[in-house]
């Protein structure tokens, strides 16, 4: 009876330790450092920098524009007039500032 529960034991070992590392590497190819789930992170991750992204080339696109009107070969009249305005903090209550957005 011993060495048939001998022979038994390693006809099961072998698939039971196969099973065990198929497992294993599963477990690790879904929920490791470089499984399925992180790269849905990582991906989430670069959409949201990407968009970020274009949200600040934007507004650093309409701060370019702002500077360019400012600058003495093309100097806006009325942009100058509204940077003194708003620096000298001489808006008056009546004014109404309507900012020029042209892109």
């Amino acid at each position: 009876m011993g060495r048939e529960f001998s022979r038994k034991a390693r006809q099961v070992l072998g698939p039971l330790m196969g099973a065990a590392v198929m497992v294993y590497f599963g477990y690790h190819a879904v929920q490791g450092d470089r499984g399925l789930i992180a790269w849905w992170n990582l991906r989430f991750e670069i959409e949201r920098a990407n968009a970020t992204l274009a949200e600040v080339s934007a507004e650093k696109k309409a701060l370019e524009h702002r500077v360019a009107l400012l600058r003495s070969e093309s100097l806006d009249p009325d942009m100058l007039e509204e940077r003194a305005r708003v620096m000298l903090g001489a808006v008056g209550p009546n004014d109404r500032i309507v900012p020029d957005v042209k892109q």
